[in-house]
């Protein structure tokens, strides 16, 4: 009954919930089973993180994606996890979930190869035996999406209302300097994240979904290992017929009304901002987010 009640609860999270799920639930795994087994300290991280070294990267290729749900300390958890929750709101009210899976695992993917290619051309940065663990490329991918996609929304910080486009240039620019000081590989990655995030977006304000291709390869991927429904036996069935195949339904036209209202409110909001939105379009947005 509990684990019912669970996996009740666990379908009602966004898919950004989801992933705070997992990523903690990762984090615990990889702390608990080596201490309570006796196994070496990075036993399981070993397998997932990203080595810079290419021809380690070639045995193991599904560290360019896996990498991202394994972290270093509870802090470096707790920054990622916390920024990803408030950006992946403000993202899923204006986009469905399908383009947040696009925009953050490219984003983690251009970030790994960040970390690769610079590693390999500019050895100086990095210290030996260089890996990359973490969900930064990814958040800042999120992150810097909506800081391009809507950059005078403003949001609170603290005790202060900020636009996102200044948030996003501050976390740019701590990412840049830090380089040599410290961390050379995860801020390289976290700047291929950023970049991803920001032509995401201003291809996506040009009418240009650069994701789209990804998205389908996913969609292919899921199909695969989605389990078919057994057909029952084929009956003969003998209906008055209702409608041609060439009619719309009610449902259709309710599909397209609701989808230009909401091309119409994103439309203002690229012009105006978020803050120009009326209290019944907001919540319409947010309302055809969560359907979605």
């Amino acid at each position: 009954m509990a684990s019912e009640n669970l996996k009740y609860q666990f379908a009602k999270l966004s898919f950004a919930e989801k992933l705070i799920a997992v990523n903690i639930l990762v984090f615990l795994i990889n702390g608990l089973f080596p201490f309570l087994l006796q196994w070496p300290k990075d036993s399981i991280t070993s397998w997932f993180w990203l080595p810079q070294d290419l021809f380690t990267f070639i045995s193991q290729p599904w560290s360019l994606v896996t990498y991202s749900f394994f972290h270093g300390s509870f802090w470096h958890l707790f920054g990622n996890m916390l920024i990803l929750y408030f950006v992946s709101r403000i993202f899923l009210n204006l986009f469905d979930t399908r383009r947040f899976v696009s925009v953050y695992f490219l984003g983690v993917i251009l970030g790994g190869l960040f970390f690769l290619v610079s590693y390999n051309l500019f050895p100086v940065f990095f210290r030996d035996n260089a890996i990359l663990i973490g969900a930064s490329a990814g958040v800042r991918a999120i992150l810097i999406f909506v800081s391009a996609y809507i950059p005078n929304q403003e949001v609170r910080v603290f005790f202060f209302n900020v636009k996102l486009w200044y948030i996003g240039v501050f976390v740019v620019l701590m990412d840049f300097i830090q380089i040599p000081i410290s961390n050379a590989g995860g801020n390289i990655a976290h700047l291929g994240g950023a970049l991803l995030g920001y032509l995401y977006a201003k291809q996506l304000f040009n009418g240009r979904d650069i994701g789209e291709g990804f998205s389908t390869l996913l969609d292919g991927i899921g199909a695969i290992f989605t389990k078919k429904e057994k057909k029952a036996p084929m009956k003969t069935v003998y209906r008055k017929k209702t409608a041609t195949a060439t009619q719309k339904t009610q449902q259709d036209y309710d599909k397209e009304a609701n989808q230009r209202k909401i091309d119409a409110i994103l439309d203002k909001i690229s012009k105006s901002g978020y803050e120009s939105l009326s209290k019944a379009e907001k919540d319409f947005l947010f309302k055809a987010g969560k359907e979605s």
